[in-house]
Order: structure tokens, then sequence, then C-alpha cells
């Protein structure tokens, strides 16, 4: 099954678990990029702001088509109990192109059941497998992503 990671990181946390579930499946990766509109304290503030409204943000062009993925597994932080907006804005975008989909979420404590339910919502797509991740995760994440790519496979 060819598959691409496709997620967003303001902090490096998400990259990291995308990077580190990219090891496990031998898979392409991209990044969701915005040209540094979320950094900083008043980055921080505006994105917790937009995602709480459900906006979305300007994205940079992608370089990987997803219509050539059997699978695409989303990445995004949890912001105010949301989705980033450019993962919004991603799954906006490209949800046509979008085959089969899989999704996980990084955050500090809470939050994450209404961000993959707004992932699937907004999709509109069945997920194959869900993965949180709380700061406390975080610190060793080898077991919730060992069971995330089984639920995968």
């Amino acid at each position: 099954m060819k598959t691409l990671i496709v997620y967003y990181s303001r902090t490096n946390v998400t990259k990291k678990i995308a990077e580190m579930i990219q090891k496990e499946l031998d898979c392409d990766v991209e990044e969701i990029t915005d040209g540094g509109k979320y950094k900083g304290k008043i980055g921080y503030m505006k994105g917790g702001m937009n995602a709480s409204m459900g906006r979305t943000s300007d994205i940079n062009p992608i370089d990987k088509n997803p219509a050539d993925y059997d699978l695409i597994i989303i990445g995004t932080p949890v912001w105010a109990s949301n989705m980033a907006p450019p993962v919004h804005t991603y799954l906006l975008k490209y949800n046509s192109q979008i085959k089969n989909m899989a999704s996980f979420c990084t955050c500090i404590s809470g939050g994450y059941e209404k961000t993959l339910e707004k992932i699937a919502e907004v999709s509109g797509k069945q997920q194959i497998s869900t993965m949180f991740l709380t700061s406390k995760d975080i610190e060793n994440p080898e077991e919730k992503i060992k069971t995330f790519i089984t639920e995968i496979k």
C-alpha cells in the first residue's frame, strides 16, 4: 500500500512523530508549510483563535499529489481542541483526492477527541486508524506508534 504522511508542526513535536511513523512504514512524507504564520507567542495565540473558529490558512504548494497514494496519514497538533488551520486547509483542498485515511494528533493534555472527530468530519472519510499523543506519551511514543501502524496494516 503506497502511503503518504502529511503533517503540520509548529514546534516540531508533530514532525518528530511523523518521522517516527515514516521510518517504520518506509513511506513518503510531506510537511504542510505556511511561511511561518504561526511562529512565536503572537502566532501561538492567533493559531489557537483561528483553530477554535474553524478558520483555514494559506498554505504553500505541496510537492506530492495525494491521488497518487492508497493511504494518507494526516498529522496535526491540537490547537484549542481543533486541528491546526493549515491541516484544515489541506483537507478541504485535497480531500477529493484522498482514497483512504488515518490520522494522529499531538497535544499537551486534551482536546484530541474533538480534533480527531473534526478531521473525520471535514474529510468525510472513515479513519482506518487514529492516534493521539499527549505530552506524557511523547516522551515514549513507541508503543502507541506500534499500535497505530498495526491497525493501518
